[in-house]
């Protein structure tokens, strides 16, 4: 239903998913931005000044916000995060709707949306999609880039680079269709749809960049090493047990782990700072990943902000140490990430924030439509293994592409 009242909006509006818990706001009240290099703790005062009762906010951080936080120079303007406050929402939780609006008309006329959209059954998802080449696509040129930085990393500069190569996709989709199909075949950690400042974008998020409680409790979601996951179960499970015996995948993921403590570290009280799970298996769509997740309870006179500050970008989308991954990065791809490897946020006034790391996702701006994927860099990694890695990925989208003008059936 949710993805109903997406398709059907004519403003801007964010779908946001949180394992079953859904919540969709439509057309800003408010924008909260950051200036590029402006500390992020600044955006809780901003959001203090709102005037509507138990807001939410919804948006986004871009990957370039990481050149500001760690001390690059020539910042983008568009490395900041921006943030909407909606005219209207809907929240659903435990099988029932709450539903928001700054005008009574509004409210009335989001309950008739909604009740459309029940009636009618929503969206449904269909077989038609479009063809992409994530195979071929710029294969060559990524396999330069691997060799290259694997040289750097066995030179010393640094031990990790995510490096990430975009496919195009050749034809307008159906977004909201595209989404809910693409849903369905996922088991993400967090999905979203969105329309935002420009950026039309949809995903299904492998990991969180980092969550922050209300009772100040930060969490985050490393995940590293990966196998494809193609749902036979004997192969699947040969390929999850190839995954711990990888020294490449485990080394790749133990480090991982070891910075997001490192970090966590940094604006929480240490002695809370713990790994609850070490190195399981997470399975996300057509492939597989080993997973770790660490708590942690914030400092006192530390925020959420400062948590997501620390954090971001997720090790797992950037590399080890983060500043020469970064720098890596801006050098060795040839377009900015923007979204890619950013976060899709929501945000309340009790101080809690969650952070979906936008990976497996499809990109629209200015007449565009793309996919992209990463693979993580280590001296041991192969340009075939890395590029074969980018593959298993993009399929966790590509599959799921409806062209657009395709009607489903209601």
């Amino acid at each position: 239903m949710a993805t109903a009242l997406a398709g059907t909006s004519t403003e801007d509006n964010v779908l946001y998913e949180n394992q079953g818990s859904i919540c969709w706001g439509e057309g800003a009240h408010a924008t909260v931005t950051t200036r590029a290099g402006e500390p992020l703790p600044a955006i809780a005062s901003r959001l203090a000044e709102v005037d509507v009762e138990d807001w939410r906010a919804y948006g986004w951080a871009t990957f370039e916000l990481s050149y500001a936080l760690h001390g690059m120079e020539d910042v983008p303007e568009s490395g900041a995060v921006t943030l909407m406050i909606p005219r209207r929402e809907v929240r659903v939780e435990n099988g029932t709707a709450l539903l928001r609006a700054l005008t009574a008309a509004d409210l009335d006329a989001l309950e008739t949306r909604l009740a459309d959209a029940v009636l009618t059954g929503g969206i449904e998802p269909v077989e038609t999609r479009v063809k992409v080449d994530v195979d071929g696509h710029d294969a060559e040129s990524y396999r330069e880039a691997v060799a290259a930085a694997i040289a750097e990393i066995r030179s010393g500069a640094l031990d990790k680079v995510i490096l990430s190569r975009v496919v195009p996709v050749p034809e307008d989709i159906d977004m909201p269709t595209t989404y809910l199909t693409g849903r369905l075949a996922n088991s993400p950690a967090r999905s979203f749809l969105l329309r935002l400042h420009g950026w039309r974008a949809l995903g299904f998020s492998p990991e969180i960049v980092m969550s922050v409680s209300s009772g100040r409790e930060v969490v985050t979601q490393p995940l590293a090493g990966t196998r494809a996951f193609l749902g036979d179960h004997d192969a699947d499970q040969a390929r999850r047990d190839e995954l711990y015996r990888d020294s490449k995948e485990v080394f790749e993921h133990a480090i991982s782990v070891r910075v997001a403590a490192v970090e966590l570290s940094t604006v929480c009280t240490p002695s809370t700072v713990r790994v609850e799970e070490f190195m399981g298996v997470k399975e996300r769509g057509s492939v597989q990943h080993l997973a770790s997740q660490l708590t942690g309870s914030l400092a006192p006179g530390r925020t959420g902000w400062d948590a997501f500050a620390a954090l971001f970008p997720a090790v797992t989308a950037s590399g080890v140490p983060k500043a020469p991954a970064c720098e890596l990065i801006r050098r060795a791809e040839t377009q900015p990430r923007g979204l890619y490897s950013g976060a899709v946020l929501i945000v309340d006034p009790d101080g809690a924030i969650d952070a979906a790391l936008v990976l497996r996702s499809v990109f629209c701006r200015d007449g565009s439509t793309w996919l992209r994927a990463g693979a993580g860099i280590v001296a041991q990694s192969t340009p075939e293994r890395e590029l074969e890695e980018t593959r298993e990925k993009l399929r966790s989208v590509s599959r799921f592409l409806v062209p657009a003008g395709v009607v489903a059936a209601g």
